[in-house]
Formats: C-alpha cells, structure tokens, sequence
C-alpha cells in the first residue's frame, strides 16, 4: 500500500515515535559469559520489534489516507503544525491507495466528462421577440492540481462545481446572449441551422474563455437545445397555420368546382350540338332524354309502367295541317 509514494509514508508516519515517547535504551551487560550474553541479545532483539511493530502501527493510526476511486485524482493539500511550509502537493495521487500526515488533506477530483446545463429565459432576439431554450455544455478537467490550488475544487449541494460559477458561468452567458441577439425569433425557433450556429459562435467564445482565466478544462461540446418561443406567439402560430391549411381546403375545393363547371358546360355544348343537328326543339329534346332514361331503367327485364304528361311538342305539327 506504501508502493506510490514510499518516501512520504517512512517520512512522515514512521518518524512518530519520539513523539509516542518510545526510546529505545540498549544498556552493557558484564559478566555472565557468552551464553548469558546471547540470552540478552536474543531479548532485546524481541523487544526492539515490539517497538518498530509498536511505532509502526500507530504511525499508520496517524495517517490521512487518500484512495481515489477509477476516473478519479487525489491532491493533497499539506498543512502542518510545526515545521514545514505546507500547500499543495504537485503530484497527484492516482486511482489506488496513499498515505499522507495526519494533518493533511486529500482532495478528490472527477476526472471523467462533466456536463453543465444552463437555463436561459426570455432571451431577447433581433426581431424584439423573447425565446426560452437550454444549454447544454461538456468538459473535462486537464490539470487537477492546478484547479485545486488557483480555482477549487468545491461543489454545492447540488454538485455543481464552485470553479466554474466564479470563472465561466457569466462569461459563456454573455457570448449565448450576443450570438442570439443576431438572430430573429424565427430563425431560431424553427431553423435547426440557426442552433447550430449558434453553438458554434459560443464554442468559439469559451475556448476564449479558457485561454483567458486559464481555467484547466478543455470542452468537448456545447449545445442548444430546442428553443421556444411565447406561448401568445405559439398559439398565433397555431392558429395562422390552421387559416393557411383553411385557404388551402377552399382553393382546392374552388378548383375541383371549377373542373366539374367546366365538364357540365362542356356536356351541355355537346347536348346543345346534338340538339341542333337533329333539328329539334328543347323540349322535343327533354322528352327525347326520358325516352332514353326509361329505356335504360327498363332494360333489365322488369314490368315498367309510365304516366307520361302532355305538353311536348310533336315532332310533326299535324295540328296546323
């Protein structure tokens, strides 16, 4: 468990024990003879490991103890009480296991991607129409050292990281603001291309943003999510599609008219035409039209009976002759 940092474990946890008031006190022996002397070596040997075992143990009770899980790093922030300047440690401890002093500090930092959401509502456009939407942004930490002794590593309670509230959060606001301030209320609600653009212009801005706080992070992505505008802009838009889709209905059924219009006058020339060539009069055609229409309905075999009326016209005016 000592293998990652050896040095600070014999340094700083073994050199307890003048602290715990152990000394060992080798006293000279005269007399006795060779075996005697041998007795007592033996027993001071016994007694010496009962102190290293001694010191050893409680050396290690008075250790802080680091162990960063995987896809995470420990920084040690030393702060000790008598000798010693303290800080941060300049190397981080990896996934695994280390011992510092017992007035030391293990930090731990996530390493893996972190995601950020930011919420903004009622962003004024070009067009003078506010639109809600979300913000979606990913990022790794490059430098966990560095985070912990210029930015912190702190989170609040909902996790979200104190560094990035005091050095990005307004920054990248700004450049989502400026970058839909170019852009209509229409053009960002419906234009997927409007969104991407967008994302790109506030990419651009935060890696500014990095170069210039010097903020260890690199983002991997930043997004715009749908954007919506009013609900009173929403339910015109609503309705003014209903009334396009109405006008549509109407022309639509206009033409179909219109074609049937055309058909009727076009078969009325031909009856007409018809009429003329067969030198009769309308109503000798109208009765002529019957005939034909009481034909077909007597053309499958059934018993017909008609009452036809007066008031047609012979084809020969036999009254006048």
């Amino acid at each position: 468990m000592m293998d990652a940092n050896p040095g600070r474990f014999t340094t700083i946890c073994a050199a307890r024990a003048p602290a715990l008031g152990i000394t060992p006190v080798l006293k000279p022996t005269t007399g006795g003879g060779g075996q005697g002397r041998t007795g007592e070596t033996e027993t001071m040997k016994k007694i010496l490991s009962a102190v290293f075992a001694t010191v050893l143990l409680a050396g290690m009770a008075g250790c802080s103890v680091a162990a960063p899980d995987a896809g995470h790093e420990a920084v040690w922030v030393e702060k000790p009480i008598i000798f010693g300047h303290g800080g941060v440690d300049p190397n981080p401890v990896q996934p695994g296991r280390e011992f510092g002093a017992l007035t030391s500090t293990a930090i731990d930092v996530n390493m893996l991607p972190q995601r950020v959401d930011m919420e903004f509502d009622d962003m004024m456009t070009s067009s003078g129409v506010p639109v809600n939407f979300h913000v979606v942004a990913t990022f790794t930490i490059t430098d966990p050292v560095k985070l912990v002794s210029k930015y912190g590593a702190d989170t609040d309670e909902k996790g979200h990281w104190g560094f990035w509230l005091r050095t990005v959060d307004q920054p990248l606001r700004t450049a989502v603001r400026d970058a839909v301030k170019k852009r209509d209320m229409q053009e960002m609600a419906i234009s997927q291309t409007a969104a991407d653009a967008v994302g790109r212009e506030v990419s651009a801005a935060a890696i500014q943003i990095v170069q210039q706080t010097g903020v260890p992070i690199l983002f991997s992505a930043i997004n715009v999510g749908r954007v919506n505008p009013p609900d009173a802009i929403k339910n015109q838009r609503i309705e003014t599609a209903a009334q396009e889709q109405r006008a549509i209905t109407e022309q639509q059924t206009k033409l179909a008219e219109d074609q049937r219009k055309a058909a009727e006058q076009s078969r009325a020339a031909a009856d007409n035409a018809y009429r003329e060539a067969m030198q009769l009069s309308p109503d000798q055609f109208l009765q002529l039209e019957r005939i034909k229409m009481q034909r077909d309905v007597c053309a499958h075999g059934t018993t017909c009976t008609f009452f036809i009326g007066g008031g047609a016209s012979p084809v020969i005016d036999v009254g006048r002759k």
